[in-house]
């Protein structure tokens, strides 16, 4: 995977109020912190920025950022906060990789392969993605851009778990009190549910008149035993 590079500039400027006119000439404003270095205050092309946070990638790799062109230094974006109904960013912040250390990340699901379970093509079940991202532990160098979910085998009834994924080595999950949550499971929607008992009682209806005549035929055929056993037994006397 190709590192995902972007420059920022030091912001000499701090406070809501200068945030507020940064962000009018086209900048966004920002911190870098973390490491053996102070934080520092950052600025970047807000059209820049918007553009690469559209990247899914940029929100779960390792990023190359260039200080005021300086050296590269890794990065992780951590927070990004949005205007409440513009499409603006206020505030972006990263930290920087320690290549060491382990970090804590969420990185996205991407789920494979439901059309093929037995669920879907047996039972025309719909999956669903209770969870949409899984928070993992890894060195930088280990981050996967994204977690592949393989849905081949679920069925109805049964449930994926966190325990079922197959992580890249050197990547563990991180659950809370050593919980197994769940990621998909399959539900067979009410009206496939609803049709199947309609259509045992329509296979009732059919096999009911067929049965009553058969009853029918049996009762008109001991009716004529009957009368012929009489005619036999007043022949005798």
């Amino acid at each position: 995977m190709a590192t995902i590079e972007f420059t920022a500039f030091p912001r000499n400027t701090e406070g809501r109020g200068a945030s507020r006119r940064l962000r009018r000439t086209g900048k966004a404003p920002g911190i870098v912190y973390g490491g053996t270095v102070e934080p520092t205050p950052i600025e970047l092309d807000h059209n820049a920025l918007i553009h690469a946070l559209r990247n899914e990638a940029f929100h779960s790799s390792i990023l190359s950022m260039k200080l005021d062109g300086g050296d590269a230094s890794q990065v992780l974006l951590r927070d990004v906060q949005m205007h409440p109904f513009r499409h603006e960013v206020l505030h972006i912040d990263f930290q920087r990789v320690d290549p060491s250390r382990r970090i804590h990340m969420k990185v996205p699901l991407h789920f494979t392969k439901a059309e093929t379970s037995p669920a879907v093509k047996v039972h025309g079940a719909v999956v669903s993605h209770v969870m949409t991202e899984l928070d993992i532990a890894c060195l930088p160098g280990d981050l996967p851009e994204f977690i592949e979910v393989d849905l081949s085998e679920l069925d109805t009834g049964h449930s994926l778990h966190v325990s079922s994924l197959k992580l890249p080595n050197g990547v563990t999950a991180v659950t809370h009190r050593g919980k197994d949550p769940v990621v998909a499971t399959a539900v067979v929607p009410k009206a496939v549910v609803e049709a199947e008992p309609t259509a045992a009682e329509g296979e009732a209806a059919v096999a009911a008149p067929a049965a009553e005549a058969k009853a029918g035929d049996a009762k008109a055929a001991d009716k004529k035993d009957d009368k012929g056993g009489d005619k036999k037994d007043d022949k005798k006397k």
